[in-house]
């Protein structure tokens, strides 16, 4: 029927047939379900059509012709098959839901796991908000294609058919008279369609906008207190929101619009129907007995036949946008940026030694932020890297852990490129302290241990004393057990860092990084800092970046970087006798005051 045209498109484009089969291979551990779904959805398209002939019937057979004991017998048969439709329509919904919610977890599941695997990179170029969208709310778009969707659509459309086929074989006058109305519904419905296919996109597009806006002021609401932005980021959030609503309103008016006018074509029939009737009204007694049968049946026909078109208009919409949520999220998940796992080692006795040789990197081609790095570092030995803003330094620790890969050159740990080494024996094996530690909203001891159980509580507390965090956390209500909150906002600048330096002890890697640890500490805590960095460095390759050249005079070597490139290697006192050198004007330049 012209009534279903729009099947044909989604999205403005050809019905994506990929799209639709990737997210029914999510189904495949229940198919079981899907063929009891299917199958219960058949029996409904027959058996409510049927049980309204049957109450024609009872109108033609009993009814006029005052039959008590045939007329009770056939209702109770009708009560029946109505109870019977009430148990499968039951089967039918449940399972329907389940099956949505189980691929939604399945597919989150998966989305989430690709997500974790992508290379920092992805993270630079796209906002954590639409991220957000795509994990959160386009997957409960998927779920309508289950719940609301194709079993729906195909539940709908044999229902039609069938009832179709019955009414034809009842009283094909009275048929044709119903159906009049349905070329003024094509074309109602395909307006309709074109309206709110676009409303559909943009409510989706205001949905990830609205959701990036959030999540960046929510995460940056210090900066937003601090340069006194509320009232701004309120008219812009207010600008935004108006967006959202102006969408979302669109579809609201085609529905206003359109199911007014199913509900009045309705109408229409059964006017018909009633002009027919009384048209016939002259005729034999016998025949308007069986007219007011067929015309008691009919009446129950034109609501089961216009309720699916009106709803089948509505569940085509819900499954294009379930569709286009489905394109989006497979977007995510076909993209390849993360980094290619080719290693072959998955074992190797880690001692720490470290060479970079010719190693060219850029985070953007053709702008090098490294360029012929070559350096050595010596198993235990504690390197740090030194240089102006934007010379490289958290680059070369980016590419040692493979965050990030390089352009150029190799990178080889105890005789082995790190690219032979798998990803998993690689990063367990190096420990990273930022400079912004994060922390989740959980406990202090899960927080160190980051969910692994062969971490037990007796080597956190161990490792708490060795770095000079034990008192501060046993002072805390609940100790270890303290729930720092989001991002660790209820402890300070120091303490999170401390909790960083137990979180990496625990972990006992063999190549530790810090990179400027003690940038935002105050003194005492840097004071507390720099006694664990001595503890946690001893018997360990480390590598140390550091704005306070104060905290890395004791380190083995300092390897002095400018534009990405190295122009000094040497100790601290080795490096403060070149006149000209580099470190000696760093140096002199913090210590100025001093």
């Amino acid at each position: 029927m012209g009534i279903f045209a729009h099947m044909s498109e989604v999205n403005g484009k050809a019905w994506d047939g990929k799209v639709l089969k990737r997210v029914f291979s999510y189904t495949k551990p229940y198919k079981t379900k899907v063929v009891v779904i299917l199958v219960a959805i058949m029996v409904l398209a027959w058996l409510s059509p049927f049980r309204v002939s049957l109450i024609g019937d009872l109108v033609t057979d009993y009814i006029q012709k005052g039959d008590a004991e045939g007329l009770l017998m056939m209702t109770l048969v009708i009560i029946g098959l109505l109870l019977v439709e009430v148990v499968i329509q039951f089967v039918e919904v449940y399972l329907t839901n389940i099956i949505g919610q189980n691929v939604i977890k399945d597919l989150r599941v998966n989305l989430f796991s690709h997500i974790t695997k992508l290379r920092l990179k992805y993270f630079d170029n796209n906002p954590i908000g639409m991220l957000v969208t795509r994990s959160v709310s386009d997957m409960e778009t998927i779920t309508q294609i289950f719940t609301q969707g194709l079993f729906s659509i195909f539940g709908d459309i044999l229902k039609l058919t069938i009832t179709l086929g019955f009414m034809l074989f009842l009283n094909w006058q009275l048929t044709l008279l119903v159906i009049l109305p349905i070329p003024i519904l094509i074309f109602a419905t395909k307006i309709f369609k074109n309206a709110i296919k676009k409303s559909f996109q943009d409510v989706r597009v205001q949905v990830s906008e609205l959701n990036t806006f959030v999540q960046e002021r929510i995460t940056g609401m210090s900066l937003v207190k601090i340069f006194n932005r509320e009232k701004i980021e309120a008219n812009r959030f207010e600008v935004i929101n108006d967006k959202h609503k102006k969408a979302h309103i669109k579809s609201i008016w085609a529905y206003s619009i359109f199911f007014p006018v199913v509900e009045i074509l309705s109408a229409l029939s059964l006017g018909m129907l009633a002009l027919y009737v009384i048209y016939q009204g002259g005729q034999a007694k016998s025949d308007f007995a069986k007219l007011a049968g067929d015309l008691t049946a009919f009446i129950i026909y034109i609501g089961m036949f216009y309720r699916p078109i009106r709803q089948l208009a509505d569940r085509f919409n819900t499954l294009q946008m379930g569709m286009v949520g489905a394109e989006r999220v497979f977007k995510v998940m076909d993209t390849e940026e993360s980094i290619v796992d080719e290693g072959t080692i998955s074992k190797m006795n880690f001692e720490g030694n470290i060479t970079f040789s010719n190693v060219d990197f850029a985070y953007n081609e053709p702008t090098y932020v490294l360029r012929n790095l070559n350096f050595e570092v010596k198993a235990g030995e504690t390197v740090a890297f030194v240089g102006a803003t934007g010379a490289g330094k958290s680059s070369i620790i980016n590419l040692l852990s493979r965050f990030y890969e390089f352009q150029n050159g190799e990178i080889i740990i105890d005789e082995k490129n790190i690219k032979d080494i798998q990803l998993q024996l690689l990063r367990s094996n190096i420990a990273v302290v930022l400079q912004d530690v994060f922390l989740y909203s959980d406990t202090i001891f899960n927080n160190i241990t980051l969910g692994n159980e062969n971490i037990s509580k007796e080597q956190v507390i161990e490792a708490s004393k060795l770095v000079g965090a034990h008192a501060f956390i046993s002072s805390l209500p609940g100790g270890y057990d303290f729930d720092v909150k989001e991002r660790g906002g209820l402890i300070s600048v120091g303490q999170r860092q401390l909790i960083s330096f137990i979180r990496a002890y625990v972990y006992s890697p063999k190549i530790l990084i810090l990179d400027e640890a003690t940038s935002s500490v105050d003194t005492e805590s840097e004071i507390l800092i720099q006694t664990a960095i001595e503890k946690l460095t001893k018997g360990r390759t480390s590598i140390i970046i550091a704005h306070r050249l104060s905290t890395i005079r004791n380190a083995d070597k300092i390897i002095v970087l400018d534009k990405g490139e190295i122009q000094e290697i040497g100790s601290h006192s080795e490096l403060l006798k070149i006149k000209e050198g580099m470190y000696r004007k760093l140096y002199e330049n913090q210590f100025e005051d001093v």
